[in-house]
């Protein structure tokens, strides 16, 4: 195999990967539009993707996976340490040794017939010192194509990466498609990737959760600085200055409605804006005034299709219109176009789901997967910010955690310091809804949104985030939201959408100093005249109009709640073990001390 970089590291990996994999040709990836070109023709021609309306949505295909392939498979991922409490206990683990052993025979061969492709691409903004560049290797033209889009790919990538740079080796297999043996496996210590036998995108498109949080986590410790599950976006006000927040929600808490929330008429007519600079992923570092900064290492947005619409979040859809891939939705035969449960309600009467299979709105099966995705370029989104090309990330003011939480957590309160603050998102949770899989209101914690994703142990995860003060003179205030808030009958008594602009500009007048606040057992509360609640107009329940009375309500310390949650958060902890630090023990005793009171 000839030399595709002027990388010795580089060319030496692919070489070996080819004698495991056996390609019958390699092609490496550069980035121009002339070979995407030939590369959707490709997939087009062996149905791999699917050509749609390109008067209606240009650069739009279709894609569909494997039916036993259709969503992140936690309980085959693995990372791959030498020292099992390096993984800690919320990981899946294996001995690296063993796991290669196990791994190789499934890749051996595994691309005989096929051609690899070779993608180099940098996360985060090329050449800055945020980013972090990588290879994978693939033997499918639909993660080329992603990859294409969700981060930056080509040639300007291996420039960057130099003769001796270090890169994340990622490597891909689609192989037998087997279930039993699909695998998506970490070796932190090495900086390695595999995935074998999954084609769905959260499983191979390896720059996304493999690199930006696993990886990317354990780098950042060692590195010092983070790799967060968190949006990140900027509010500016009518001056034209512009703030911004991080923020973390576990799954089904509207992350990306908020990452690209329109704020209400009323902010809208004064010269508000939101900007999105990422919806899932933020890499956050120390910069030269000593605040940190934060940078969404993404170049475009892998997000779900159901549910998303006009009034849920204008912004996603019309990032959708064009240069998209959409996955697992329906294919409207009478226009080629797509459609999904949710985008409205005139469903396509001559269409295939997401199987493929004849289908109307009168099946009983719903069309589109519950989990089908769309992967657009994230400079289509109409609220896309301007900083998001730059290489020095944006300077936090405030980072944010939220929840689902029926009674417990009030509308909006902000930690006491930074350790409380670490405390607040070490103890995030949900309760689970009508939607989820088992019971309704079981509570399950998701620390800052990272369980899943934390490439080493929870408990010196926390840690990491607990030193970080030692370093930054400058922090950003840390505050936790819940829209969630249920009355006695069930009702949401939040509007939620964007009227969850009114918290975040109260949050950004606390970190301004402006306004002032309550102290209670958990943290500062808002005065409820300090949320500002013009023109709000929502209907609690027929005939019951939100009124201030209402925000005094969700804003209250449910103390039983609370001291109930207490049990449950010791719990969590004890399942973490003991590299929970002590900090974090001592600020769950003040907690229980101060609810006693």
């Amino acid at each position: 195999m000839t030399n595709l970089t002027n990388n010795k590291k580089a060319n030496a990996w692919i070489s070996e990967m080819c004698d495991l994999v056996s390609p019958a040709n390699v092609v490496l990836i550069d980035g121009s539009e002339e070979q995407a070109e030939i590369l959707r023709a490709e997939a087009c021609r062996t149905g791999e993707m699917f050509k749609l309306n390109q008067e209606k949505l240009p650069g739009c295909y279709l894609h569909r996976t494997a039916v036993n392939d259709v969503a992140r498979v936690e309980n085959r991922t693995f990372i791959c340490t030498t020292d099992k409490k390096d993984a800690g206990p919320t990981n899946n683990w294996m001995a690296p040794k063993d796991c290669y052993a196990k791994l190789t025979p499934l890749f051996k061969n595994s691309y005989k017939g096929k051609t690899m492709y070779v993608i180099p691409y940098s996360m985060g903004v090329i050449g800055s010192e945020f980013s972090k560049i990588g290879f994978e290797l693939t033997d499918s033209i639909y993660v080329v194509l992603n990859m294409l889009i969700m981060t930056r790919v080509g040639s300007k990538v291996i420039e960057a990466l130099g003769t001796d740079g270090d890169f994340v080796k990622g490597l891909h297999a689609r192989a037998d498609m087997d279930e039993n043996n699909r695998y998506i496996v970490h070796f932190p210590e090495d900086n390695t990737i595999w995935s074998v036998n999954s084609g769905y995108g959260g499983n191979v498109l390896l720059g996304k959760k493999c690199f930006a949080l696993r990886i990317a986590s354990y780098l950042g410790r060692n590195e010092g600085w983070m790799a967060e599950h968190m949006l990140i976006l900027g509010l500016e006000n009518p001056k034209g200055e512009i703030k911004y927040i991080s923020a973390a929600f576990p799954s089904a808490c509207g992350k990306t409605n908020l990452a690209m929330l329109i704020p209400p008429a009323y902010y809208t007519r004064q010269g508000y804006k939101v900007w999105c600079v990422g919806d899932d992923i933020a890499w956050i570092r120390k910069g030269p005034d000593g605040r940190l900064w934060a940078m969404n290492p993404e170049n475009g947005f892998f997000g779900v299709a159901p549910g998303t619409n006009e009034k849920s979040n204008p912004n996603a859809l019309a990032s959708t219109k064009q240069g998209t891939i959409f996955t697992n939705v329906v294919h409207n035969l009478d226009d080629d176009t797509v459609w999904w449960e949710g985008l409205d309600k005139n469903p396509p009467r001559n269409a295939l789901n997401w199987k493929g299979e004849k289908w109307d709105s009168t099946a009983s099966e719903k069309g589109a997967h519950p989990n089908s995705r769309f992967t657009s370029p994230a400079k289509n989104c109409p609220c896309i910010s301007s900083e998001f090309d730059s290489s020095k990330g944006v300077p936090l003011s405030a980072i944010v955690f939220g929840g689902r939480r029926a009674k417990t957590a009030p509308l909006v309160y902000q930690s006491f310091d930074w350790k409380h603050g670490t405390f607040v998102g070490s103890i995030m949770a949900s309760e689970t809804t009508a939607a989820a899989a088992g019971a309704v209101g079981v509570v399950r914690r998701d620390p800052m949104a990272m369980l899943p994703f934390c490439g080493y142990n929870m408990g010196d995860y926390f840690a990491h985030w607990l030193d970080m003060e030692k370093t930054v003179p400058n922090l950003p205030k840390i505050f936790h939201v819940n829209w969630f808030r249920l009355n006695e009958n069930g009702a949401f008594m939040w509007p939620g959408f964007g009227d969850n602009f009114r918290v975040l500009e109260w949050i950004i007048k606390r970190c301004e100093d402006k306004v002032g606040a309550e102290k209670t057992a958990i943290g500062y509360i808002p005065k409820a005249e300090d949320i500002n609640l013009a023109e709000l107009d929502y209907e609690i329940e027929k005939g019951h109009k939100f009124s201030i009375e209402d925000l005094k309500s969700i804003l209250t310390v449910e103390k039983d709640c609370w001291l109930a949650d207490v049990g449950n958060i010791e719990e969590f902890y004890s399942k973490i073990g003991d590299t929970i630090p002590e900090e974090l023990k001592n600020q769950l005793a003040a907690l229980k001390s101060r609810l006693l009171k």
